[in-house]
């Protein structure tokens, strides 16, 4: 129950279209080839390569109502979720009572009935309601606080660090002593996306903020709680007072200043204002004696909070969030005031998405193993799977011959680094073990009921990982997500099966294609493990300095050289692109497309490849590149990206070819032109 999942605001949510599962059918199909048509030729690759391999498609190009962004992958998430829409029904109809298969199928079921869910109105949220309601003291306040925490692996993986319960909690891979897992404590407590949301002092601002109240008083007036206006502008206001102790996007994305360990006994001298003993026993962690803090003020701050703040206006803050956190399983009013905000206000978007897209996402973030096996079986073959995993051994010899030719880096950091590579855990489509969901119980006709109890069932599962060997097979995304994932402490990669398929990966077109597209892909994963944060973990996942003084002087400068590169681009006069809080991605995708140059040049033998379509070998690998970040968002979803993700928008990753020597070669660039960046300009960090 994500609100990711509530506004669709992820990299590659999934896209337009109308009608049920049954018959709607994609917009369009992934291309194979490239896609000359969708060039602009009379713009000149070397002013603004990102137009000239995408320009034609731009300007034809209208973003589905649905959605607040639109692109290459939106393409391909829409037809997987069709794709996973028909699996889900196929199966539940001759499923097993108590199988995966059935669980799916009435979970699906329990969310499409829209006409119950409108006749139960709010009775399925009363008990939690009534709880909140009944609660008399600190005491009672910290354990019902306290049980609010479940899992947040997404806070981490994309890079948001926040949750919008109170805390998050992200059990992994310990960064002192990588043998064991600890439990990691997230900021929380925010309805918006960001502490700027809150802070930043715009015009803009200004007004969603003041829109953000009036969708508090709504969301309350429909649950009809006494005094909705009041009560609202008490809320908005905690939420502020929460937003300032919080760290900013550029301060938790350092994972140097994220391992800060705490006892049990430092929480009630460091963080005095909460019951903790009464929070952790909410929480199921009353037999955990140590933590980690990622955002450690944040923590100090938010307890502070706890004790000067009204009782009443605590549980007026609890209130709120529960409805608003279960509003996508509630009535239609619920519904449509979650969406005209989340949607409408902080993304642009002009229309809900339909319900069939709703429950395909919200099933797969319930049981989202048991979904992608059902997708991998059908749509993944062993033959795909060999072949990417073919593809990813090559960028890895590739990447490898860079640390090796590297002239900047002494013999004991590239030992190192090459030790670090060597150990890289590699999934590619689907976890070796699948996931037991025999304990999650799935009841046919109770949506909210059924939510619930899968946010409950994975944050049990992973409180259970606690005092059990680190298993560094554990799959953080579902096979069938279209997008990828490096988790540095855990010197580990996930490449789903959905996005090893065209238009990224296609055994159709020539391969140089496929190594612009999805070997970047795999490139940029790899090189995750050695940008700004994922240089710091060792071969072991130990958080450790491996390299020497100068090496790391020499690294670190190249890094700020990247930052300013990306504090240039502006998409809008009065907001740039944050090169500090992009850093890690950044480096990733340098790194990344230089590795699959390589590996593409070696798979042809050290030539180029021949010409296609009109274009080069060279040419092709660029073009191609580009147009796998081919995309276009409405400007407040791409103001909301610019505030609070970590990676740069798909314009400006698709520049990141400016700092390739072959490109200038490959297109003639020369002094003069806009992109052009002399020798000595060009980022080569890896």
């Amino acid at each position: 129950m994500k609100r990711s999942l509530v506004i669709s605001a992820c990299l590659l949510a999934a896209c337009g279209g109308s009608g049920s599962p049954g018959s709607s059918t994609p917009k369009s199909s992934p291309t194979t080839g490239l896609d000359v048509d969708g060039m602009n030729r009379s713009v000149q690759p070397g002013d603004d390569f990102f137009a000239f391999a995408n320009g034609g498609w731009i300007d034809r190009t209208e973003i589905p109502p649905d959605r607040s962004s639109y692109g290459t992958g939106a393409v391909l998430v829409e037809l997987t979720a069709k794709r996973v829409a028909d699996l889900i029904t196929e199966a539940a109809a001759s499923a097993p009572d108590g199988s995966d298969a059935r669980k799916i199928g009435d979970y699906y079921a329990s969310f499409m009935a829209e006409d119950e869910i409108e006749a139960k109105g709010l009775a399925p949220l009363k008990p939690k309601l009534d709880a909140i309601a009944a609660i008399g003291n600190a005491g009672a306040l910290a354990r019902a606080l306290g049980a609010t925490i479940r899992a947040d692996v997404d806070a981490i993986n994309n890079t948001n660090f926040e949750t919008d319960n109170l805390f998050g909690l992200w059990v992994a891979q310990d960064l002192s002593d990588p043998t064991k897992y600890s439990p990691f404590l997230l900021q929380g407590g925010l309805g918006m996306p960001d502490r700027d949301f809150y802070v930043d002092a715009s015009p803009r601002m200004a007004e969603i903020r003041e829109k953000y109240k009036a969708h508090v008083a709504n969301v309350l007036r429909l649950a009809g709680i006494a005094e909705p206006d009041a009560k609202a502008a008490k809320i908005v206001e905690l939420e502020n007072k929460i937003a300032k102790v919080h760290a900013t996007r550029t301060e938790s994305a350092d994972v140097a200043k994220a391992n800060n360990h705490w006892t049990r006994k430092d929480f009630t001298s460091r963080a005095p204002g909460m019951d903790w003993d009464s929070f952790f026993g909410g929480a199921g962690l009353a037999k955990q004696t140590s933590f980690v803090l990622w955002q450690p003020n944040a923590v100090i701050g938010i307890s502070a909070l706890v004790r000067s703040e009204p009782l009443e206006t605590w549980k007026a803050y609890m209130q709120f969030h529960a409805i608003d956190h279960a509003s996508v399983f509630l009535p239609k009013a619920f519904v449509d005031e979650s969406f005209a905000f989340y949607g409408g206000v902080l993304t642009g978007t002009p229309k809900l998405r339909d319900r069939w897209k709703r429950g395909v996402d919200f099933t797969s973030a319930a049981m989202g193993e048991a979904v992608g096996r059902l997708y991998v079986t059908k749509y993944f073959p062993p033959a795909e799977k060999a072949r990417a995993e073919a593809m990813v051994k090559n960028v890895l010899a590739a990447f490898s011959r860079r640390i090796d030719n590297l002239s900047w880096m002494t013999p004991a950091t590239k030992a190192k680094a090459k030790a670090k590579l060597a150990v890289l855990k590699v999934g590619v489509g689907y976890p070796d073990k699948w996931r037991d969901y025999s304990k999650l119980e799935i009841v046919r006709g109770d949506a909210l009921g059924n939510a619930e109890r899968a946010a409950l069932f994975e944050y049990q599962r992973n409180l259970d990982k606690l005092g059990q060997p680190v298993d560094r097979g554990e799959w953080v995304m579902v096979p069938h997500l279209v997008n990828a994932v490096n988790l540095p402490a855990m010197n580990a990669m996930n490449f789903p099966a959905a996005i090893l398929q065209p238009p990224y990966f296609d055994p159709t077109r020539p391969e140089v294609m496929d190594y612009a597209s999805i070997g970047a892909v795999i490139g940029h994963e790899i090189s995750h493990s050695f940008d700004d944060q994922g240089a710091l973990f060792d071969a072991t996942g130990k958080l450790e300095n491996w390299w020497t003084p100068d090496d790391l002087a020499h690294f670190k400068a190249s890094a700020k050289q990247l930052v300013a590169q990306y504090d240039a681009y502006k998409p809008f006069p009065d907001l740039a692109v944050n090169g500090s809080l992009t850093l890690s991605e950044n480096i990733a995708d340098v790194a990344g497309l230089a590795a699959a140059y390589d590996a593409y040049r070696l798979s042809e033998g050290g030539k180029e490849a021949p010409t296609m379509q009109g274009l080069t070998g060279d040419q092709q690998f660029f073009v191609s590149f580009a147009q796998s970040w081919r995309g276009k968002y409405r400007e407040a979803a791409l103001r909301q990206r610019v505030v609070t993700d970590g990676h740069a928008p798909s314009q400006y990753r698709a520049l990141t070819v400016r700092n390739l020597d072959a490109w200038y070669a490959a297109f003639k660039v020369q002094e003069g032109a806009k992109l052009y960046l002399g020798p000595t300009e060009r980022v080569r960090i890896w």
